[in-house]
């Protein structure tokens, strides 16, 4: 992570049983990680163990991320309670050697010649409370599991615990519930005897309840606003999977010490007094109705909005179904913007623009053309409303492209899309496209391909196609030996636009590798000059499941353009394919163009040239023109203006600094054809032209907050 981790930000961890975990034999011996006055822990590797008609597979293609880890929590024992009438028997005065004999030293009696020791004047001791983590994932893990040596000293029926006196008080079990719920892992539970047992394996049934409490009541605050922009989030309606508890057999199962996890649930272990489960911090089940009327009654004029937004949803379709059909004549949006005042803009009369008009490939959309959701619209770090860098174009039947994939990218699309839903999106990803190596636009990425990898696993695929700038690789590469990523890697620049026009003009005919001179590679091309080349095998195969995944999608190109903010920066240009309508006219295909982090850069404004959408960085605000120059970044106004000058129909702005936890500070001014990105909002292309009509009736929910979140967010500001 060296290539997009500041030194100063880099934690120094210690690892263990390096060596056993690279050999083919599963080592038996616990590896202690911690071992002091406070606690114990050790740990213990459980590796699967595959069965073919041959017997037991080899494990040496087994890597890392394979083996599970046992943990052993151990407290110490608390010592008996110190009797001071045995002490005055066996001769000893009151002072300094009673606290050495509570520290567990023997002192000399001060009557009589002999030594006295602390289990003569201490009660007898209570083992200290012992916790287990166990993470079995497959059935494949369980013999290696049962038959770990370090565990027997806790079971029930061993003499190693009769011996030791050692006692479980509480497992936590990692495993999903198609493991846990087997007869066979049941009766290996049962060993444990009279244990607290938390199941801790992925429920479903935990996303009722949202620990990310005012991310979701944003995002239903906006859904009650808007519900065309921002759809009912996935953890509203939860169908239980098979993988899950139902509420009603864990119930029953309550009486034989076993409960299923719920979020911020604890487990008490000091004072013994307090020892086992507290409930009290579990977070109250609240509903959609609940953040509703809590709103209404906050913010009572806001009751109106939703049907004056759903009028503007109306009036569109009627405007779309004005021209005969076939007809690809530019329609006239109605003019919405009240009049503007006559004040300078820059120096010059704000004059009325001319009426916007919706083109070709917006007037004739369906609604399962092309659709935009927004899984992060923050910069630099996440804040309790704004994810880092994350949009999800979705292609419906054609499947669907990621554009960049900040961290908590995964857990934002069950957000979106429940769990179900969320699983369908990644498993239908055509490709990934990462702008920068910054890491708040790709540490999502390991997470979201080693899911896929899992979902699609003996089903055939092929890799997915990864394109971001060149260190990336590397990181991708190193953390593949840690789990399986299934990805093919393709550097952005080798996707820069007369790269991939020339490569998708080229005839291949059966021949994988093309010819040096017939390529973009060929001496005097813009590519000659870069780092590899010619091109290797590797970006050969790349570049040709490259042009798949863009027929696949239905895109005539996608391409990337260097932009201005740190080495190898890059935006993107999707455009779709033409298509015919019911009456036999073409109709041109969308365009998208993604700017990644930049600074305003006459490449971007070029490429975005008639761009249907154009999705532009804004971090900071106007005032703050400096500041973006000194970090290449842009201002709102700066943003908008690319997309003027470029021609852009619809411009949407997002990457905010987390300063404006809620909405940025934006001038009004020039905001026809602009509007603000929000987490989880979904932009169908049949509704571009009502977009910008919607921000001012989304400001009403924030009305108090426009700058500055409450007291509690000052502080996340000032760390940005």
């Amino acid at each position: 992570m060296r290539s997009f981790i500041p030194n100063r930000a880099m934690l120094h961890t210690h690892s263990f049983g390096a060596e056993c975990n690279a050999s083919s034999s599963q080592p038996k011996d616990s590896f202690i990680i911690l071992d002091d006055e406070v606690v114990r822990i050790s740990a213990m590797f459980v590796k699967p163990k595959y069965q073919n008609g041959a017997g037991s597979l080899n494990d040496i293609d087994l890597k890392p991320g394979d083996t599970a880890i046992v943990y052993a929590c151990e407290l110490p024992e608390i010592k008996g309670k110190f009797d001071p009438a045995k002490a005055a028997a066996l001769g000893l005065r009151p002072g300094p050697k009673y606290r050495e004999l509570q520290l567990g030293n023997s002192v000399q009696s001060d009557q009589f010649d002999e030594m006295v020791h602390p289990s003569d004047v201490l009660g007898p001791s209570i083992p200290g409370p012992a916790v287990l983590l166990v993470d079995c994932p497959t059935q494949y893990h369980m013999p290696e599991l049962f038959s770990l040596q370090p565990l027997s000293s806790f079971y029930e029926d061993s003499s190693n615990q009769r011996e030791s006196g050692k006692k479980v008080n509480c497992i936590i079990h990692l495993g999903p519930s198609s493991v846990t719920k087997s007869v066979d892992y049941q009766n290996w539970m049962k060993r444990f005897g009279e244990t607290q047992h938390i199941m801790a394996g992925h429920e479903i049934k935990n996303m009722e309840i949202p620990i990310l409490k005012g991310s979701a009541r944003i995002s239903s605050r906006l859904n009650f606003v808007c519900p065309q922009l921002f759809p009912s989030s996935g953890f509203w309606s939860v169908k239980p999977a098979n993988d899950v508890m139902e509420n009603d057999k864990s119930t029953s199962l309550e009486a034989y010490g076993i409960v299923s996890a719920q979020n911020l649930l604890k487990f008490h272990l000091r004072p013994y007094a307090q020892l086992g489960l507290d409930s009290a911090s579990i977070p109250s089940l609240f509903t959609y109705k609940d953040i509703v009327e809590e709103l209404v009654s906050e913010i009572p004029e806001v009751r109106e909005v939703p049907e004056q937004v759903l009028k503007f949803w109306q009036n569109n379709a009627i405007v779309k179904n004005i021209p005969p059909a076939g007809s690809c004549m530019l329609m006239v949006e109605e003019p919405w913007i009240g009049q503007k005042s006559d004040k300078l803009v820059d120096g010059s009369p704000n004059h009325p623009r001319d009426n916007q008009k919706i083109p070709c490939c917006v007037e004739d959309a369906s609604r399962e053309d092309m659709e935009i959701t927004f899984l992060g619209t923050g910069s630099s770090q996440p804040s309790k409303y704004r994810n880092v860098s994350s949009i999800y174009i979705n292609l419906f039947a054609q499947g669907g492209i990621l554009l960049d994939c900040g961290e908590g990218t995964l857990g934002q699309l069950k957000r979106r899309f429940g769990v179900n839903g969320a699983d369908e999106a990644v498993k239908n990803l055509r490709c990934i496209w990462i702008s920068h190596i910054h890491a708040d636009h790709h540490t999502g990425l390991a997470r979201v391909l080693a899911l896929r990898s899992k979902l699609l696993k003996g089903m055939p695929h092929k890799p997915l196609l990864v394109i971001g700038p060149r260190p990336l690789e590397r990181f991708l590469s190193a953390y593949s030996t840690l789990e399986d990523l299934d990805m093919q890697f393709l550097d952005c620049r080798n996707t820069l636009k007369p790269s991939v026009e020339a490569f998708l003009s080229e005839n291949v005919t059966g021949s994988a590798t093309p010819q040096l001179e017939n390529t973009m590679f060929a001496p005097g091309s813009r590519m000659e000059n870069y780092n590899r080349k010619p091109a290797s095998p590797r970006d050969t195969t790349a570049l040709a499941n490259f042009k798949e995944v863009l027929q696949e999608s239905g895109l005539d190109i996608l391409y990337s353009v260097p932009v201005v903010h740190c080495p190898q920066a890059f935006g993107v240009v999707l455009r779709a394919t033409e298509k015919v309508n019911s009456a036999g006219k073409v109709i041109p295909g969308w365009k998208v163009v993604y700017s990644g982090d930049t600074r305003p850069c006459p490449a971007l404004i070029d490429a975005s040239r008639d761009a249907t959408v154009l999705i532009h960085e804004a971090t900071f605000e106007d005032s703050m023109k400096d500041e973006a120059i000194a970090r290449n970044h842009s201002t709102t106004k700066e943003a908008i203006e690319v997309g003027t000058s470029a021609g852009a129909y619809r411009i949407i702005l997002t990457h905010f600094s987390q300063r404006y936890p809620k909405i940025p500070v934006i001038d009004e001014v020039d905001m026809e054809k602009t509007c603000i990105a929000f987490d989880l909002m979904s932009v169908n292309l049949a509704d571009l032209p009502v977009l910008p009509k919607v921000l001012p009736h989304l400001k009403v929910l924030f009305k108090d907050e426009m700058v500055v979140e409450e007291a509690d967010e000052i502080q996340e500001a000032a760390v940005y």
